[in-house]
């Protein structure tokens, strides 16, 4: 059984409404991974899930503590929650890098997938800054230093682009998505799939272990009601998380997945 932990992907929202002389506030919170975690559980995965705002208190903070898991995937969620625990951030206090606790862990052997979103990659106004991070060495793509978003309100269909057992079947298209990270392909990582002419999907290996960017949303809004629906959605990840776990003793051995 492959063990994942699934990081991120949850918010709140405050909202200001004003009705003539008057207003008032209303808050809300939100996981927008519920599609994503339940795919992975169908499929036999045992999935962890920590949400944006518990990642100082429950996230690993030794590699002991991420030796546990056979995959970690980051989605939506910046590298400033990874880096600025509150005794750091309020009490100046030293505390792991857990940006560099996951390179390490990467490099040692295990799997790593990052997600796209406002707050992934680069991110809205690049507040994100993963590529400020240890983490950046492990990724198979390289991120800009500045906002990354493209923004796709027409929607564009992915397109299949290479031979692989992640995509093998699933459809030479996709249902549309709305948007993406712009990053560029690293020399020796694939590009599996393409979205409006930026790579969407791109694997590769890093040490021991191995590496994959799904540059955009695995929920709305960049991944609309139809993605989401979409039969290939669970395969996708199904697939993706088994290959990044080396868990198909059936496929090549190669890290970055050249042999498919």
């Amino acid at each position: 059984m492959t063990h994942v932990l699934v990081v991120g992907e949850s918010w709140f929202t405050h909202s200001i409404h004003h009705k003539g002389f008057d207003s008032f506030h209303t808050s809300e919170y939100v996981e927008g991974a519920g599609a994503f975690l339940g795919a992975l559980r169908d499929r036999g995965h045992e999935v962890t899930y920590i949400p944006a705002h518990e990642i100082p208190h429950r996230l690993p903070s030794s590699a002991e503590g991420f030796a546990a898991y056979d995959v970690v995937v980051i989605s939506d969620v910046g590298a400033n929650s990874f880096q600025l625990p509150p005794e750091t951030f309020a009490r100046s206090v030293p505390a792991p890098d857990r940006t560099e606790l996951l390179r390490a862990y990467v490099e040692g052997g295990g799997g790593l997938l990052m997600v796209g979103g406002y707050l992934t990659f680069t991110g809205i106004d690049a507040k994100a800054r993963w590529g400020r991070t240890p983490l950046a060495a492990a990724l198979p793509v390289a991120l800009h230093d500045r906002d990354d978003r493209v923004e796709l309100p027409a929607g564009a269909s992915p397109r299949v682009v290479a031979r692989h057992r992640v995509v093998d079947g699933l459809g030479a298209t996709w249902p549309s998505l709305l948007g993406l990270n712009e990053v560029r392909v690293r020399d020796g990582a694939e590009l599996l799939a393409e979205c409006g002419g930026h790579p969407l999907l791109v694997v590769g290996g890093y040490g021991a272990g191995r590496s994959a960017a799904f540059t955009s949303d695995l929920a709305p809004h960049w991944a609309p009601p139809d993605f989401l629906a979409w039969e290939g959605y669970p395969e996708l990840w199904d697939r993706l998380v088994r290959w990044l776990a080396a868990a198909d003793t059936a496929a090549a051995t190669d890290p970055a997945g050249e042999e498919g």
